[in-house]
């Protein structure tokens, strides 16, 4: 039986990045991730066609490159495929409304960064590897049970492992946060959201283009390929992530790839031309699911694990950092003092710091879902009046945008 004070389990995007955070404290830190690191390490080929690009980016604001700055993590990420993103153009498919965020109106070089989440991935693994955390990698968790003021974990390879704290960070289906028989609310959004990657005719002018209409959000993402192939095609390709009504989303998956080519185009109103090339297609249903507690004695939850949220703002990843650095902020706290990691009052202070402002971004994120589902001229006038004022009040608009990137 081994013994530390913190087991994360969990090493996506976010588990990695609280373990690595919590090993720099001083922490015994042990990392539970059921795939083999050597796979999650390995050197991804080089992207110059769309089937090169993996399907699955995340949009990493300022904060969170921040974050990931302070575990050394983001420096190696820069040195993978990456495309900051200098602007944001939204719209409303139905009506005229239009709202075009600028990083230069905020003074910054960028408003965020599009990656691959297989390259952030593998810079966190690098840092893992290189730390002194312990990584117990191609096992899961097969029991999690307390064990007086701690919990003990049994592993599928029949390791036990017992620590003060236990960190849930193993997504929206999380065992953890069943076997700890923390309640959710959740509901289904009656969606899929399509994604794939594409290529157009005109450049995206590192910018990440966003139209609602009433069936759901079409979002184009910019991408880079690898380092010195920007310039002819290298600024022609983008990630998409198209969310749709499901009767409309299997439509469009079954769709042969010219007549889903010609949809995209005309979907995104021919902003860039021509969709000329696109991948192949994957989809998943979307689903908003919140923990109603995040945390017990000796227990936490963090990312998907305590909440998932509806795509449209891509905000699911930075939700996911803001919840590591809440985390972090307490527990270098505690071990100043002298606290155990698993103290309730510590934990309890980490679900007071996040668990309001995700709860807004969720009720937020359901609002404009509602709001630009509904057809009602009332409503479109509202939604058109409301995005061009918004786009006039320059202060107050960068605003948003700054809260948005964390600033």
């Amino acid at each position: 039986m081994s013994d530390f004070d913190i087991i994360v389990v969990g090493g996506g995007m976010t588990g990695s990045a609280l373990a690595l955070g919590a090993a720099e404290q001083g922490w015994r830190v042990a990392l539970v991730e059921a795939a083999p690191v050597a796979k999650l390490v390995e050197p991804p080929g080089p992207a110059r066609t769309v089937d090169d690009f993996e399907p699955r980016v995340s949009a990493i604001s300022v904060a969170s490159q921040r974050l990931l700055e302070d575990l050394g993590v983001w420096q190696r990420a820069r040195q993978s495929r990456h495309c900051p993103y200098t602007a944001m153009d939204v719209w409303d498919g139905e009506a005229i409304g239009r709202i075009r965020f600028d990083a230069a109106e905020l003074g910054v070089p960028a408003l965020g960064t599009i990656i691959e989440n297989r390259h952030l991935v593998r810079s966190l693994f690098e840092a893992v590897r290189d730390s002194d955390l312990t990584c117990l990698d191609g096992q899961s968790v097969d029991a999690l049970e307390q064990r007086g003021e701690g919990w003990q974990l049994t592993l599928s390879g029949g390791e036990t492992l017992t620590a003060s704290l236990v960190v849930g960070a193993d997504g929206g289906h999380s065992r953890i946060r069943q076997w700890a028989g923390l309640p959710t609310r959740e509901w289904d959004y009656d969606q899929e959201a399509i994604v794939c990657t594409v290529q157009t005719a005109q450049s995206h002018q590192h910018t990440a283009w966003q139209r609602f209409t009433a069936t759901g959000p079409l979002a184009f993402l910019p991408l880079q390929p690898d380092s010195g192939d920007e310039g002819e095609q290298g600024d022609r390709f983008c990630s998409i992530v198209w969310s749709q009504d499901t009767p409309e989303a299997r439509r469009l998956l079954a769709l042969d790839t010219d007549a889903f080519m010609a949809e995209l185009t005309t979907a995104l109103e021919g902003r860039l031309g021509p969709v000329e090339a696109v991948s192949r297609r994957f989809s998943f249903p979307l689903r908003q699911r919140h923990s109603k507690q995040y945390v017990q004695p000796g227990l936490a939850l963090v990312g998907d694990a305590a909440h998932t949220i509806h795509p449209l703002a891509g905000q699911g990843a930075n939700l996911g950092y803001g919840d590591v650095s809440a985390l972090l902020a307490e527990l270098e706290t505690a071990f100043q003092r002298g606290q155990s990691p698993g103290d309730l009052l510590l934990l309890q202070r980490y679900q007071r710091r996040r668990k309001g402002e995700n709860l807004s971004m969720m009720v937020a994120m359901e609002g404009f879902k509602q709001l630009f589902a509904r057809d009602e001229l009332p409503l479109k006038w509202l939604r058109s009046t409301g995005m061009r004022w918004l786009d006039r009040a320059t202060p107050l608009k960068n605003r948003v945008a700054a809260e948005a990137m964390g600033l």
